[in-house]
C-alpha cells in the first residue's frame, strides 16, 4: 500500500525565496469523510486525483493518479466545494530530501508551510533556519480543513 510520511512545519523567515521556483496549484476535495479525502489538483498544466486515507501520526495511505488537465480543471469547477484551495509551492532539496514550500493565496493567503515527505516515521532530517513551528499533529493545517476552515478565519493564529 503507498503510504504518505510527511511533517508540517510553519515558515519564520524568507530565506526560502531564493532557493527554488514556484508552480501554481489550485485544488479541491470532492469527498472528505472519516479521515478518507479524494482530491483533485491542477499543478501548473498538470491533473492529478488523489485519495488519501486517516492519518497514523505523521502517516497515511495514498494514491496519486495523473489525470489530464482539462478533466482536473472541469472536476474543479464542478465538483468541488469551494473555496478551493490556492497556493504557490516551491520545491527546495536539503541534505537530499526535498521540502515543499507552500505559499498560500486566497482565503488562507498569509499562510506559509513547509512539508518533507520521508522514508521512515523517525527518519532523522537536518532542519533549515527558516523553519519554524511543526505542525505536523495540527489537523488545522491540513489542506482538506484549510478548504474548509479557511486560515482567514482562524481567531488564534
Amino acid at each position: 500500500m503507498p503510504t504518505e510520511i510527511e511533517r508540517k512545519f510553519l515558515v519564520k523567515s524568507e530565506e526560502w525565496r531564493t532557493l527554488g521556483t514556484g508552480t501554481i496549484y489550485r485544488q479541491g476535495y470532492i469527498a472528505t469523510k472519516k479521515g478518507t479525502t479524494v482530491r483533485v489538483r491542477l499543478a501548473g498544466n498538470q491533473g492529478y486525483i488523489t485519495i488519501k486515507g486517516a492519518s497514523k501520526g505523521i502517516s497515511r495511505s495514498e494514491y496519486e493518479y495523473s489525470i489530464p488537465a482539462e478533466d482536473a480543471q472541469e472536476m474543479l469547477d464542478n465538483l468541488c466545494e469551494p473555496p478551493l484551495i490556492e497556493k504557490t509551492r516551491y520545491k527546495i532539496e536539503i541534505a537530499g530530501l526535498i521540502w515543499e514550500v507552500d505559499e498560500f493565496a486566497g482565503k488562507n493567503q498569509g499562510l506559509i508551510v513547509a512539508e518533507v515527505e520521508l522514508t521512515d516515521a523517525n527518519q532523522t532530517i537536518e532542519i533549515p533556519d527558516w523553519i519554524g513551528q511543526e505542525v505536523s499533529d495540527d489537523a488545522r493545517y491540513y489542506n482538506a480543513n484549510l478548504a474548509q476552515h479557511p486560515y482567514s478565519e482562524w481567531s488564534n493564529k
